[in-house]
């Protein structure tokens, strides 16, 4: 049937239809109503400036598309102009403005001040599962509302979760919708970071709503213990090996609460990371359901304070570049390509790990 919203189920991003060159704005149209600054970031499809409304002197966030960057770019940033415009959620970045010019897209959003989660938690002197939960569970309302929207993120991971403001902690924002896809058919494209794909990403099934689950699973875990559940051990330095070792690991649904760093964690928080991080997507727990699990709602999280061996194990992990590379569909070294050398290699065990995974993974009577 067709799409109400007047998405295009063929294209990659599920996004509209780019423009024919008419009713474009003029530059000056962008300049004339902010003060458009220096480049602060330059990332995967787009570059990040701060933008001050010149009559309020109000400043935002601006994120500057450009057209030339190739076809791909473009749908990013169509993409994600249609999805924050359906979206009004306290935990989503608020769309301000939106510009098309010859030669770029302008989005304008709410600034967000208070710097990374990631950052936060290296710089606090006490750090529990309370404050993981909270955490957690502003993430999983996020994602709740977007699938209630039917609306599939495919990037969520810690470097896109932001504090609102400096000066208050406690509202955690998401950021980065140009991944995100109706779920109005079947998605079979591989993209996100690797580290953070579910295993039906990563065995090119058909999927859906559940993968953001599994990435929140992902983070969870990362929170608790300040490493990720998929790791490479052998420090491969070649993207293809190493990108092998953890795809065949995620399929496997082959993580461990290891030890020191999961002694003293909560029972409640591993059991809701193994619901989580169900290999079976079917199975798997969804963010609303997830948001009623003890750890969440009740009383399941721990007050003890895990600073010292999470931020040391962050410090460990999240320096190595590689675990910060988000891998773009259709740019150099996109998962399409990595699957592409790999695939054949992987075919067999991926055969043999999707029919072996429910038996293997974590054991919470074992921990």
């Amino acid at each position: 049937s067709e799409d109400p919203l007047g998405v295009d189920a063929a294209m990659p991003f599920g996004c509209l239809a780019l423009r024919d060159g008419r009713n474009l704005d003029s530059i000056s149209d962008v300049t004339d109503k902010y003060e458009i600054g220096q480049v602060l970031k330059a990332k995967e499809f787009c570059e990040l400036c701060l933008a001050k409304d010149r009559q309020t002197n109000k400043v935002f966030v601006c994120k500057k598309f450009f057209k030339k960057d190739g076809r791909k770019v473009r749908k990013a940033a169509k993409n994600e102009i249609l999805i924050l415009k359906m979206v009004n959620h306290p935990n989503i970045l608020q769309l301000i403005d939106t510009f098309e010019t010859k030669k770029e897209f302008f989005i304008i959003q709410e600034l967000a001040t208070g710097g990374d989660v990631f950052d936060w938690i290296l710089d606090q002197g006490n750090y529990t599962e309370r404050d993981a939960s909270n955490v957690i569970r502003q993430v999983l309302e996020a994602v709740a509302y977007l699938h209630s929207l039917n609306i599939v993120h495919r990037n969520l991971k810690l470097e896109n979760l932001m504090y609102y403001t400096e000066n208050n902690h406690n509202k955690v924002v998401l950021r980065d919708f140009y991944l995100s896809k109706f779920e109005n058919g079947s998605i079979t494209e591989p993209c996100g970071t690797p580290e953070y794909l579910a295993p039906e990403v990563v065995a090119r099934h058909r999927y859906g709503r559940p993968v953001d689950c599994w990435a929140v699973g992902v983070i969870m875990y990362i929170l608790l213990s300040g490493n990720p559940p998929f790791y490479d051990e052998t420090e491969e330095e070649n993207t293809d090996l190493h990108n092998r070792i953890i795809f065949c690991r995620i399929v496997a649904g082959e993580f461990e609460f290891d030890s020191p760093y999961w002694d003293d964690i909560s029972v409640p928080a591993k059991e809701l990371v193994c619901r989580l991080m169900e290999v079976d997507q079917m199975l798997r727990i969804t963010a609303a359901d997830a948001l009623f699990h003890e750890w969440i709602a009740g009383n399941g999280a721990s007050e003890k304070n895990l600073k010292d061996g999470v931020c040391a194990q962050f410090e460990k992990n999240f320096a190595k570049a590689k675990w910060r590379v988000r891998i773009p569909c259709g740019h150099p070294g996109c998962l399409c390509c990595i699957f592409n050398v790999v695939f054949f290699f992987l075919k067999e065990q991926l055969f043999f790990y999707t029919s072996v995974a429910r038996s293997v993974g974590p054991r919470l009577s074992a921990t």
